[in-house]
């Protein structure tokens, strides 16, 4: 599995809980202080105490009036159970259970969280036994495709007004959330959590003392890069070592610079299989990629040995006294693989930078993506709180995870880090997803991460590789 998926950890604030006090004030009537106050308007256009009431607890959304969200924050809904099926187990399992008891303590229903390590096998056994969950997290959106192409998913905007949609998401991330059904697009689910790609990595201290410069486009960094080698040392540190999905990080490589010198539209075309590997387009971002990993000068260890170090290594040598390489691209959960005792102060990231102005700079992302297979008032319910950000809170005030939601209050975030990712996606002129987890395993988890091995390694050339990578689809 793509080491960039997210972990899933935290918990609810305990406010929500204390707050909810207030909910039930409200809802059982009379003139308790939890009435008092301006009243807000839904998304239909009514008004009342009930919907303000309800924004005691979900703060970052105005809850629609009338909707099941608000009716199960009214107890409406109170001992009702909700399945829900996903890929996280032991403690990840553990702190997503925690995360969200507050909802259920405050609304009294059963979120039923069920775990699996062979998640993307069973899941098709559950839905085609007709054993499927109430809700399923997938991580991989190419496997979601597949049942809401099949009529398998409740397509959520029979029921999830659209203007309240637009409030809580971004254009793109609801553009991501559209497939294919059985007889026309629907918007198969609600995106929960994700994880930035597009970040280059560097020693802050070091790098300011150097009197380096931040880049901001590809010809900047380009010269950033020869001024390190200049200096006298290598500029990047890479590494595609994965074990059996060596070639990942690779294919991470190529997906934003495809984002970067072409449209958004002929990267949906490639992921789809429509834009062959290939094609003068994606060869040419593969060759931008090796400007930089196949000069001697610029890589750590050189070409020779970006196959044979493992991704989670590749950023130490950013870190040794002086730094033996300066800048390494990776998704945000590298924070993890940094040296220990090396402090968040200690070390900063900027956007993978735009290549073609008029493309901007993209947010390459991963994420998960719940998506809906019963459908009852219960269930809609959970559905609609997964779109606020308080369904994210301690997963953002512990670290590693961005919100695709919007209204995140800044005082939530771990650090200026974690806060500036957010903004780099809420800002970022276009967001796509990892386009290897959208292909087909036969592509995106198999020839794609073989063929860019090969290529990297040298025993394919450019041609060759494309060629044994488009291969993939065929199988």
């Amino acid at each position: 599995m793509k080491q960039s998926k997210l972990k899933r950890n935290g918990s609810l604030s305990l406010m929500l809980v204390l707050l909810f006090s207030v909910v039930l004030s409200a809802c059982s009537g009379g003139n308790s202080a939890g009435t008092t106050g301006s009243t807000q308007t839904g998304s239909e256009g009514t008004t009342g105490t009930a919907t303000t009431a309800a924004s005691d607890l979900i703060k970052t959304a105005q809850v629609p009036a009338g909707s099941d969200l608000e009716k199960a924050l009214k107890g409406e809904y109170k001992g009702k159970k909700v399945t829900m099926y996903g890929p996280f187990v032991d403690a990840d399992e553990q702190k997503f259970n925690a995360s969200i008891k507050a909802f259920e303590d405050a609304t009294g229903i059963d979120i039923a969280y069920e775990g699996s390590k062979e998640f993307e096998a069973t899941i098709n056994v559950r839905v085609n036994g007709g054993n499927a969950p109430d809700i399923a997290d997938f991580p991989q959106p190419g496997l979601l495709e597949t049942f809401a192409k099949a009529g398998k998913v409740i397509d959520v905007s029979t029921f999830m007004d659209a203007d309240y949609m637009k409030k809580q998401y971004k254009q793109s991330w609801l553009d991501m959330a559209q497939m294919a059904g059985p007889d026309k697009d629907i918007t198969a689910g609600v995106w929960a959590r994700s994880s930035v790609k597009s970040l280059v990595w560097y020693n802050k201290k070091a790098f300011d003392e150097a009197g380096y410069t931040v880049p901001k486009t590809w010809d900047e960094m380009m010269k950033l890069t020869e001024q390190i080698a200049a200096d006298g040392d290598p500029a990047w540190s890479i590494g595609i070592e994965s074990g059996a999905a060596t070639g990942w990080p690779a294919t991470d490589w190529v997906e934003d610079i495809m984002l970067r010198t072409t449209t958004p539209e002929n990267y949906d075309k490639w992921v789809k299989g429509e834009l062959p590997f290939t094609d003068p387009i994606v060869k040419n971002a593969v060759e931008k990629m090796s400007q930089i990993w196949f000069n001697k000068d610029y890589v750590y260890g050189g070409r020779s040995s970006i196959a044979t170090t493992n991704f989670g290594d590749a950023i130490a040598p950013l870190f040794t006294n002086p730094p033996k390489a300066w800048l390494h691209r990776q998704a945000g959960f590298i924070t993890s693989f940094i040296p220990e005792g090396v402090k968040p102060e200690d070390y900063d990231w900027f956007p993978f930078p735009s290549i073609d102005a008029q493309y901007g700079t993209p947010a390459l992302i991963s994420g998960d993506i719940y998506a809906m297979f019963n459908d009852r008032p219960e269930v809609r319910a959970v559905m609609e709180f997964f779109t606020t950000a308080e369904s994210l809170q301690s997963w953002i005030k512990s670290g590693g995870v961005t919100p695709p939601m919007n209204g995140t209050p800044d005082d939530w975030f771990a650090n200026e880090q974690e806060r500036r990712m957010s903004e780099f996606v809420q800002t970022a002129k276009t967001i796509r997803f990892d386009g290897s987890d959208l292909m087909p395993g036969s592509v995106g988890a198999g020839t794609f991460w073989k063929g860019m091995t090969d290529y990297v390694s040298g025993t394919a050339n450019l041609d060759q590789a494309m060629q044994e990578i488009q291969a993939g689809w065929k199988k």
